[in-house]
């Protein structure tokens, strides 16, 4: 059992503090970059929850439209080959598929408020 905060309680616990109590305090390029602060921790946090998640769901269309196995790395750069040797159609509609799917996984984690993600979504 882990009796200790978890990532994802700290990381909110540094949020708390730098909008409660230390951005109020700023002004101007402080206050900014104290916002920007606060949005890099919420993303890396998501990329905590969400990450592992989005990278195995990667790899599973990776490994189907390539038809092997390997880890992200081997397996898209694997693709990029294929692509670039004309074995896969940049108009293929698995690959587009798959990178439809890829770049709305990212978008969830990078900026999920972003106005086009529930459009990419509902495509």
């Amino acid at each position: 059992m882990i009796s200790h905060p978890t990532a994802g309680e700290l990381i909110d616990s540094v949020i708390r503090f730098i909008e409660e109590r230390a951005a109020p305090n700023l002004k101007d390029r402080d206050a900014f970059h104290a916002r920007v602060a606060v949005n890099a921790l919420a993303a890396v946090r998501r990329e905590i929850e969400a990450g592992a998640t989005a990278e195995a769901d990667q790899i599973a269309r990776l490994g189907a439209l390539l038809e092997t196995d390997g880890d992200w790395e081997s397996l898209n750069t694997l693709l990029c080959e294929r692509i670039r040797d004309g074995a896969i159609s940049p108009t293929d509609q698995a690959l587009l598929a798959h990178l439809h799917a890829s770049i709305i996984d990212q978008v969830r984690i990078d900026q999920p408020g972003y106005a086009g993600l529930k459009t990419l979504e509902a495509r």
